[in-house]
């Protein structure tokens, strides 16, 4: 039996920190926990809230490799946002430059998503519970 509970926080890397710290706190709203620069590594580290539980910690480095394919790169695939209203979520995010794709039926789930991406062309995602 495994004593794992959830996912703690999902770790990305960007191209252009000040640019990528602006979308995910001030276009989709994300609060800062902590921000850290590590003088040795001459790179950021922001912790920021997901809901109650979970974090996304965005970390710049010099010169990363940009993702070898889209989405189908080896790894992570994408990061979904669970909502309940994905309507007024995608109508905020258009509302502030950013492009959505249009809404999709999961099959399994007859659950509605839409796919969008970070300024490092991340493919994020809307995901409406209920």
């Amino acid at each position: 039996m495994s004593n794992l509970s959830r996912i703690h926080h999902i770790a990305i890397i960007c191209s252009d920190y000040e640019q990528s710290k602006d979308f995910y706190v001030n276009k989709l709203g994300l609060k800062i926990i902590l921000e850290t620069y590590r003088t040795e590594r001459n790179s950021y580290k922001l912790d920021l809230a997901v809901g109650e539980c979970g974090q996304i910690e965005l970390f710049s480095f010099d010169n990363p490799p940009p993702r070898p394919s889209f989405p189908e790169a080896r790894g992570l695939r994408h990061l979904a946002f669970a909502t309940s209203d994905i309507e007024k979520e995608i109508a905020d995010l258009e509302a502030k430059g950013i492009s959505v794709e249009p809404i999709r039926i999961d099959e399994l789930t007859n659950c509605r998503f839409a796919f969008f991406s970070d300024p490092d062309g991340l493919p994020l995602e809307l995901y409406e519970t209920k």
